[in-house]
């Protein structure tokens, strides 16, 4: 289906949203925007690293609360939309590392409602959270099966509402798969209540029954598929596409000026163009696209 009728049906608002992704790599960017076109708000949005597809949404008003490992575009510095509404306490903030999060979707996906972990002990994180009271966000106890008692912290199981996730291929039915790093993403898809994938290629059904080791995800855990090239721009998508430079620098400025700079920006990229492909042709020129696919195959 379109981008636009799967935001539509499965993001509510109010919705705890699952983002796949990292840093600048095969961020979800196509469905970040249509979510940030059609104004889905109270939104929590919840994944590892969460980076420019995260901060558009903050950017536009729509996000009241994130929990993740960090929010930043690796070299090109932190999330600023997401930094600055912190700052100005519009948005709340609960840390956790990288591991914790992934374990908190682990834990959903195989139906526990919670996972112990060592990663936290030890760090500022825990002191930043509650150990106590009828909702706590973690617990610790001593191991069981150990005289010596060695102490974990239990994290609570996260089953966000949607999560949406870009891919390199997928087909009708909802098998996809991803190629490099795939980190938070199976556990995260297995442990939601709806999943859209936006893809580059739409491959025939019989593509994974001919290689099941490539079906990162199979099609019973998939709601929605959208077909959409360059979904992933301005980030790289491993094998495609590497991220444009120029684009998420000048990102990165805009975001960090905000005001009127930040709300011109937002209006040229999601406002008047109507959809990703209107995005692509402000954005990307045939060119440059294919700059970006022979820098990609360069790095590989």
């Amino acid at each position: 289906m379109s981008a636009a009728e799967a935001v539509e049906r499965f993001v509510p608002d109010g919705a705890v949203l699952g983002m796949g992704g990292q840093s600048i790599g095969r961020c979800p960017m196509a469905l970040s925007f249509e979510i940030a076109r059609q104004g889905k708000t109270d939104l929590t949005v919840v994944g590892c690293n969460l980076a420019m597809s995260m901060d558009v949404l903050v950017g536009s008003g729509l996000v009241t609360r994130t929990e993740c490992g960090t929010g930043n575009l690796e070299r090109y510095g932190t999330a600023f939309r997401w930094r600055a509404a912190a700052e100005a306490g519009e948005l709340a903030v609960a840390d956790y590392s990288h591991l914790g999060m992934a374990s908190r979707f682990l834990a959903a996906s195989l139906g526990l409602p919670f996972m112990p972990i060592k990663s936290l002990l030890g760090s500022d994180i825990l002191t930043t959270k509650r150990a106590d009271g009828p909702d706590p966000d973690y617990v610790l106890m001593g191991n069981p099966f150990s005289i010596e008692s060695e102490p974990v912290a239990l994290l609570p199981a996260l089953s966000p509402d949607v999560s949406i996730v870009h891919v390199q291929k997928a087909d009708a039915a909802g098998n996809f798969a991803i190629e490099g790093f795939s980190t938070h993403e199976p556990e995260m898809v297995k442990a939601s209540k709806a999943v859209i994938v936006s893809c580059e290629e739409i491959v025939d059904p019989e593509y994974f029954r001919e290689n099941p080791g490539e079906t990162t995800v199979p099609f019973l855990f998939v709601d929605a598929v959208v077909h959409q090239p360059f979904g992933g721009y301005p980030t790289s998508v491993y094998r495609r596409y590497e991220h444009d430079r120029e684009h998420v620098v000048e990102y990165q400025r805009v975001a960090r000026a905000g005001g009127d700079e930040y709300a011109d920006y937002l209006r040229r990229a999601i406002e008047e163009p109507g959809d990703f492909d209107g995005f692509l042709a402000w954005a990307l020129t045939d060119d440059k696209k294919a700059v970006l696919r022979d820098e990609m195959e360069r790095l590989i």
